[in-house]
């Protein structure tokens, strides 16, 4: 078997596995953020950290505004990698994005029904400063 095919095979299985699962997904959640980052650069550390924990990037954009949203689903087995790659990217969650990801985090970890191969599903709203930036390095319209 060649290297594409062990790809192919294991990019079925992880569709068939999904598919088997429940339509339903307990842990579905909005949640609610800030960063300094420049949104562009946000995305891309974003998604590149997420794909590298064995997570999907479902969606990703930004506004004129600054505004980020992401949507994104990985294993509960990798929600402290999640969480950890979240918080290093400077994304500031508010007071209940963080109870409710360390929820995920610890019912996980104490859950005996082998519910690490679940899936959560995250839809991710960050507001940026990038609007506030863009307006003090503008230059001043000549008349």
């Amino acid at each position: 078997i060649s290297p594409a095919s062990d790809k192919r095979h294991e990019r079925t299985t992880m569709v068939q596995r999904r598919l088997e699962q429940s339509t339903t997904i307990p842990w579905a959640t909005e949640l609610r953020a800030s960063s300094q980052e420049e949104p562009g650069r946000l995305i891309q550390t974003l998604t590149g950290a997420i794909l590298g924990c064995g997570g999907w990037v479902l969606s990703r954009g930004a506004d004129d505004s600054g505004n980020v949203s992401l949507l994104f689903e990985f294993e509960r087995r990798v929600c402290v990698d999640i969480y950890c790659i979240l918080i290093a990217a400077g994304v500031e969650l508010t007071r209940s994005g963080h109870l409710r990801f360390t929820e995920l985090c610890q019912c996980t970890k104490n859950s005996r029904s082998g519910c690490e191969a679940e899936i959560a599903s995250v839809e991710l709203s960050i507001q940026t400063s990038a609007a506030k930036n863009l307006g003090g390095l503008r230059s001043p319209v000549a008349a």
